[in-house]
């Protein structure tokens, strides 16, 4: 057929375009992305729907036959929220305007937001057994959502992504941590789950931030400030060319020595960012990962990040607590559960009594956390790998995610369950022997091995000495020849301690020093 044959048709799909051209413009009834098939709403509270249409468009939201109507105002948004409902599957979820959207099987349960840094990012491929949970992921009950990656200096209104039940394709790759604290909700309460999964590796919290709420603090504020100068001063070209003719040739010298002693070849340096996109950027993630999904009803927060903040403790004890309030505010739920893991161990194992780096200080910072009510934390001091302890990504995050749901089943759902290891109360000193007593002890205070170790002890000559440790009751006498008048004693002081103290219930004591605030 020659182009002579096609042009007929070609001036009929010409003439289609120019009288489509001619009608006004029709803005279809549109979600945000979470809005789609499969999603999960949170049961037992109103839930909002929102989304877009035609300026002055009417919209009816249908639910199990119950319906809403509202309508698009000047800007075109439109919001309604649904009466509470109970838990259920396999609904349909209807938004009519001038075109109808369905969404088909719907969920009513329990909602949690995964967030954070690469431990929260790694996934169920990568951890301890994969195959074998990979193997076993299969829960149409159970529906996970990934958020894209968008660091973006503007608050955003819709992300990226797409739910999808719980299959070994889709478990694959999704959240460890999350999939794993999802999978221990589906057994223990029988209902509905969805993760929505939103974190980025190597990033501190200050990108989670909004910047409206990191500027009400004069201590964080200048964390903006900082980055506006580097944008300020950022050149392109010149940091192109330092990639180039510095940073490539140190990793090919790096390659080429790894390849000639046997070693696995470290991987190729990440192209430089612009430090206007960069996710470290303060607020540049909550705009774009957080933001958009703010009000969708969510049951609670689980968060595992802090790494990238080890090295400023101090200022951690102000920004995640800056962070939680504000996610909070934000929401509208001033009781919004937020559940976070407290940093594993890591590096090299303890052989000094002390070890004053950032990640036991980060540690406390995130324990201190616990003064804001309706928080709760997950201790995974004991769950890196011995084989391989300078690895910052665990792979058992079976134990992480299960913790975590101890945590959220006793203080959220009310179950009687046990959510701690033993907590640090009270220090008495009586002669030269140092008693402990301690919370959280359920069915004893007892040593993981023969003898009890990782605490030290420091007289009034300044000197931290290991302690002779023995457990009496619910509480750890300790002391040491040479300290005759004890003054301070600290448990697990170190990035990778050898603290090996447990209640009955196989969860490890918190590490803590006396003399600074350590909360139940």
């Amino acid at each position: 057929m020659s182009y002579r044959d096609y042009r007929p048709l070609a001036v009929m799909v010409t003439l289609g375009i120019a009288s489509i051209a001619a009608v006004p413009a029709r803005a279809d009834v549109t979600l945000p992305a979470f809005f789609s098939n499969g999603v999960v709403l949170q049961r037992d509270r109103p839930v909002p729907v929102w989304g877009t249409a035609d300026p002055g468009e009417s919209v009816t939201v249908t639910f199990d036959e119950k319906s809403e109507t509202t309508v698009a105002g000047q800007d075109g948004s439109w919001k309604v929220a649904l009466k509470p409902h109970a838990a259920a599957e396999a609904l349909t979820l209807t938004i009519a305007g001038k075109n109808t959207v369905t969404l088909q099987n719907v969920a009513v349960g329990e909602v949690w937001f995964c967030s954070g840094q690469s431990n929260m990012g790694f996934q169920v491929g990568q951890s301890r057994n994969a195959a074998a949970e990979i193997a076993s992921a299969a829960d149409p009950g159970l529906h996970l959502f990934t958020v894209a990656r968008n660091p973006i200096d503007k608050p955003q209104k819709d992300v990226k992504g797409s739910w999808s039940a719980s299959s070994p394709e889709s478990v694959r790759t999704f959240s460890a941590v999350a999939y794993f604290f999802g999978r221990e909700l589906r057994q223990k309460l029988r209902v509905p789950v969805g993760l929505i999964h939103s974190s980025w590796g190597g990033t501190s919290a200050e990108a989670w931030t909004s910047a409206s709420a990191l500027s009400a603090k004069p201590e964080l504020k200048t964390l903006i400030t900082d980055w506006d100068k580097r944008i300020a001063t950022y050149s392109e070209e010149d940091s192109r060319k330092q990639y180039d003719t510095v940073t490539l040739p140190q990793w090919q010298e790096r390659v080429t020595k790894a390849q000639a002693e046997g070693k696995p070849a470290p991987a190729r340096p990440a192209a430089p960012v612009a430090p206007a996109i960069s996710p470290n950027r303060p607020a540049n993630l909550f705009n774009g990962m957080v933001n958009p999904v703010i009000p969708y009803a969510i049951k609670g927060v689980i968060w595992y990040q802090g790494e990238s903040n080890a090295g400023r403790a101090e200022q951690y004890r102000t920004l995640f607590p800056t962070l939680i309030r504000d996610w909070r505010e934000r929401w509208g739920q001033g009781d919004l559960p937020f559940l976070w893991v407290q940093l594993a161990n890591y590096r090299a194992v303890q052989t000094a009594p002390v070890e004053n780096d950032g990640w036991p200080l980060l540690r406390e910072a995130q324990q201190m956390t616990l003064s804001l009510p309706h928080t709760g934390m997950a201790t995974a001091i004991d769950l890196a790998d011995a084989e391989n302890p300078g690895d910052i990504h665990p792979k058992n995050k079976q134990d992480v995610g299960k913790r975590l749901a101890l945590v959220a089943l006793a203080k959220e759902y009310r179950q009687n369950v046990v959510s701690s290891g033993p907590v640090f109360d009270k220090m008495t000193v009586k002669n030269s022997k140092v008693r402990l007593t301690f919370k959280h002890t359920d069915g004893g205070l007892k040593p993981h091995g023969e003898k009890l170790q990782g605490f030290a002890i420091r007289g009034t000559d300044g000197v931290w000495r290991w302690a002779d440790a023995v457990i009496d009751g619910s509480a750890v006498v300790v002391s040491h020849p040479s300290v005759a008048i004890p003054v301070t004693v600290r448990y697990g002081w170190a990035s990778n301690p050898i603290g090996n103290l447990y209640n009955g219930a196989g969860l490890p004591a918190l590490p803590f020093r006396t003399g600074k605030p350590s909360l139940p």
